[in-house]
């Protein structure tokens, strides 16, 4: 396969305890203790959506907001790909359960939000933003998955491209077969290669090639800290990217590794 290249010009990350990307960052170079958890409360939706919004909706909005904000674009302007493991499995679990029990119980806007592309939905919605936007799962190699497509669309023309990867945590008997925990979610803003804006300041490169081979374990403090999450597989880039390092392994598949380069101006 041929090396896919882009600019990283914002990121965002939310999980337990590290709000922002700022403190992700903090905790990755001098190990800042970790807050309260809860769950995030994303602006781009209206006060009493924003209640309502379930965790997986509710960290995939905060994440890629943050991203936008982070690289000045506009969110109604770019494209998206959002990648989750599992969706929401508490509501997975929840309608598995009614299902089973009352059919004719199950609450219409959980089911609303049991679809894989919600918050993906709730997103152009909130964003008003009429580009395409891609939803997609590919158990652990999500993220990796969600990268190549993101990078993807950015060879075939698009100028930049919202990456935003999240997971929840399981509940109930499918919480004991699709282990996951606590709430996780990453985002990057994509750009397309600019060597015109490289110099101090203009971000950081990103190369991607798809190799044969398993991707090794990492144990960054990221890494460590959402071990637990289904979305655990893209920490190693964002230890990486919070720890100015060079080089992330990602999974990417059966036998299968994503080598992520990366180049800070």
């Amino acid at each position: 396969m041929n090396t896919l290249c882009a600019d990283i010009e914002g990121i965002g990350f939310w999980a337990p305890g590290l709000p922002s990307w700022q403190a992700a960052v903090d905790h990755v170079a001098n190990g800042t203790p970790t807050g309260d958890g809860g769950k995030p409360s994303p602006q781009l939706l209206a006060p009493n959506e924003r209640r309502r919004a379930p965790p997986s909706v509710a960290v995939a909005l905060d994440v890629a907001l943050a991203a936008c904000e982070a690289a000045g674009r506009e969110p109604a302007a770019l494209p998206s790909v959002f990648a989750s493991t599992h969706g929401d499995l508490a509501i997975t679990d929840y309608m598995c359960a009614t299902l089973a029990d009352d059919p004719r119980a199950i609450s219409p806007t959980k089911f609303h939000n049991s679809v894989h592309n919600a918050a993906a939905g709730y997103w152009t919605i909130g964003a008003g933003c009429l580009r395409p936007a891609t939803a997609l799962s590919a158990h652990r190699a999500s993220f990796a998955q969600g990268l190549l497509e993101a990078l993807a669309q950015i060879a075939c023309g698009d100028e930049a491209v919202l990456l935003a990867a999240y997971d929840t945590e399981g509940t109930g008997p499918l919480g004991a077969v699709s282990r996951s925990r606590g709430l996780l979610g990453g985002a990057l803003v994509l750009g397309r290669c600019d060597d015109d804006r490289r110099g101090p300041g203009a971000g950081i490169r990103l190369r991607a090639t798809l190799l044969d081979g398993d991707a090794p374990q990492r144990h960054g403090p990221l890494a460590r800290l959402g071990a637990g999450n289904a979305m655990a597989p893209m920490l190693p880039l964002f230890d990486a990217l919070a720890g100015l390092g060079d080089l992330a392994l990602l999974h990417a598949g059966p036998g299968r590794t994503l080598r992520v380069e990366l180049a800070h101006a």
